[in-house]
């Protein structure tokens, strides 16, 4: 919402581990996004990721400093989930390295930890929000949820690009009257190409937002989204153009 680097997951939570770590059946929201998750308690990691992959998000997930670092700079997302304390790193590390650098992903720091003192010292180095370990889930949703709207800067999530009506949060799409409910792939697809209309995204650049390292798909899966995507879109003046050699544009004739 994923490269569990050494880690692999199950992809439904465990009854136990939901039962422990308090995972709910709230929904974080019901647009789907892409977590990196930094946390080297595998059991702790499993159920996090579980959850939200049962929401609908996309997840990557190590427990290593050096893997953070590397899936920090190589990919985007949307919200960050970090561990203070790993193994071979000191996670205030990579928070003050990340803020230095040219992203500016959301952080939210999941520490045992609960002095002021110490949660000072997160903010002041960078992080959005905290979470106190041992935490209910649904409070890591409400924080990520604030973190987000934060970020954001806008309540408004209504999408008009020409004809065309999009609502990222209900998953609805508006055209010449007839409303495609859109399933959670088509979703993230449709938002990151409505988003930067006339923007040319590559196979691999969509490939990298829409599936996580775990995912066993081919690029050519993209192929199949952006048919689907086609198909609600026919009656529309917006369209995906295909650039060959270089990717696909949505255009509004």
């Amino acid at each position: 919402m994923l490269g569990t680097g050494s880690y692999s997951s199950p992809r439904k939570p465990d009854i136990n581990l939901s039962r422990r770590y308090c995972i709910d059946g709230t929904d974080l929201q019901s647009k789907p996004l892409k977590f990196l998750l930094i946390e080297d308690n595998l059991e702790l990691a499993t159920a996090i990721k579980a959850r939200l992959e049962l929401d609908g998000h996309v997840v990557d997930h190590t427990g290593k400093f050096r893997e953070a670092v590397s899936f920090s700079q190589t990919e985007d997302y949307d919200l960050i989930l970090l561990d203070i304390m790993l193994p071979d790193g000191d996670g205030r590390v990579f928070l003050k390295q990340h803020r230095a650098g040219a992203k500016n992903t959301p952080v939210i720091v999941l520490t045992a930890r609960s002095e002021v003192s110490d949660r000072v010292s997160l903010l002041d180095l960078g992080a959005d929000d905290y979470v106190t370990k041992p935490f209910d889930h649904a409070e890591l949703q409400a924080r990520c949820r604030a973190v987000l709207r934060r970020n954001s800067g806008s309540s408004q999530t209504i999408i008009h690009l020409g004809d065309l009506e999009f609502d990222p949060v209900s998953g609805n799409l508006i055209v010449a009257g007839n409303v495609f409910a859109l399933r959670n792939r088509e979703l993230r697809l449709l938002e990151l190409l409505i988003n930067s209309p006339g923007k040319i995204f590559s196979k691999q650049k969509l490939f990298d937002r829409l599936f996580s390292y775990d995912d066993d798909v081919s690029e050519n899966a993209i192929e199949v989204y952006i048919a689907r995507l086609r198909k609600h879109l026919e009656k529309s003046s917006v369209s995906i153009t295909t650039l060959r050699g270089l990717g696909y544009r949505l255009d509004d004739e």
